[in-house]
């Protein structure tokens, strides 16, 4: 396929409310929305980079840059572009996986919605439907955040993952199992702990937790395996593994048990296919992330959550869950049963709201193949 035109638009959502973890506080999602066409036909891709670099390196603006001036332009000028040679095309531009997600996610969508084939049948995520669970961030109080919990456990969520930190972590553990039981419950520490904190974590430990994500900083492998040794709490790895090379030399290290794919994160949708491959062999654990995405990168989630690979319930909660109004028109719902349906139809399986994307557009670039740019 050829590729006529690559526009990139820069978008704002309020959130319905902020969400705080140990590294940053977030109270509206500005991201970079990437549209490529062809024969009239358009595909999307949602690039997840944060406004700091507080996640990973990349941020909206480093995104916007290499999506511009390097990826484009690759894509554009090619004789023919199939979304399997991306990652050998985008090779030469190094890092910047979250910029490079958006585009072959696209590409993707765009030469599925061509051929009327949804990426769902493609790749093989066969599950109509996928079991949600939801991410929680700090609260400022645990009255607030027993209100906040309350209310998803009675929407039918099945599964609650609390955001931790130095000084916000035993203490909300040990409240939460007073109050709520055996519920599956995890902790988010996003690299928050040294090895100085090894009695907090043993702490924890002791509450029956589904696992503990990304407890210590530095983002070092060789790190881990002797603290999994020490827990019985699996290890869930989500920042420090970039792509499924990691996924490889974390499990024959033993450094986690489960793993946390995010597709912006390992580079694309054919990364996160791979990763997804890796922990099937391996015996991993596997779940889906999320980033606060609008419509269009939750579509991509919900379909990589449906893969045979995946085996625990993922932060792929419904749209409401974060934003009043989302840019596709049939935003992810969750149903009575706490399951979130995968979209079926052509490609990712939405449809873009032009007319509201249009309203929550700041920066709005078209990119054609010869490479000139047009404001």
């Amino acid at each position: 396929m050829y590729c006529d035109a690559i526009c990139l638009r820069e978008v704002t959502l309020p959130l319905l409310r902020p969400f705080e973890s140990s590294a940053s506080r977030t109270v509206r999602r500005r991201f970079v929305l990437v549209e490529a066409m062809a024969g009239g036909l358009s595909g999307w891709g949602e690039c997840v980079a944060q406004e700091a670099p507080y996640y990973t390196e990349e941020t909206v603006e480093t995104a916007w840059h290499i999506l511009r001036d390097f990826l484009a332009p690759a894509v554009l000028n090619a004789a023919e572009v199939d979304p399997r040679s991306l990652p050998a095309r985008f090779r030469l531009v190094k890092g910047h996986p979250m910029a490079k997600t958006a585009l072959e996610t696209a590409l993707w969508d765009l030469t599925a919605r061509a051929e009327g084939e949804s990426l769902a049948g493609r790749w093989g995520a066969g599950r109509p439907t996928v079991p949600s669970g939801v991410s929680v961030g700090m609260a400022p109080g645990l009255d607030a955040l027993f209100r906040e919990i309350d209310g998803y456990l009675e929407q039918g969520y099945r599964r609650v993952k609390v955001k931790v930190g130095p000084g916000r972590d035993v203490a909300v553990v040990r409240a939460l199992r007073e109050r709520y039981g055996a519920i599956p419950l995890m902790v988010d520490a996003n690299g928050a702990y040294g090895s100085e904190d090894l009695p907090v974590l043993l702490e924890m430990d002791g509450y029956d937790l589904m696992m503990i994500e990304e407890p210590l900083r530095g983002g070092d492998l060789l790190a881990y395996p002797s603290l999994q040794e020490r827990l019985k709490t699996p290890i869930c790895l989500d920042e420090s593994l970039r792509g499924a090379a990691d996924v490889r030399r974390a499990a024959e290290l033993g450094a986690c048990r489960v793993v946390n794919l995010k597709p912006g994160r390992v580079g694309g949708p054919s990364e996160a296919l791979e990763v997804e491959g890796v922990c099937r062999e391996r015996g991993l654990d596997l779940w889906v992330g999320g980033m606060l995405e609008s419509g269009v990168g939750r579509a991509l989630n919900l379909i990589l959550a449906a893969l045979p690979g995946v085996t625990l319930p993922g932060d792929t909660s419904a749209s409401d869950r974060y934003y009043a109004r989302d840019l596709v028109t049939e935003p992810a719902r969750l149903q009575p049963d706490g399951t979130v349906p995968v979209p079926q139809g052509p490609g990712l399986g939405i449809e873009v709201d032009r007319e509201y994307l249009d309203r929550v557009s700041g920066r709005v670039e078209w990119i054609r193949p010869t490479g000139r740019r047009e404001p």
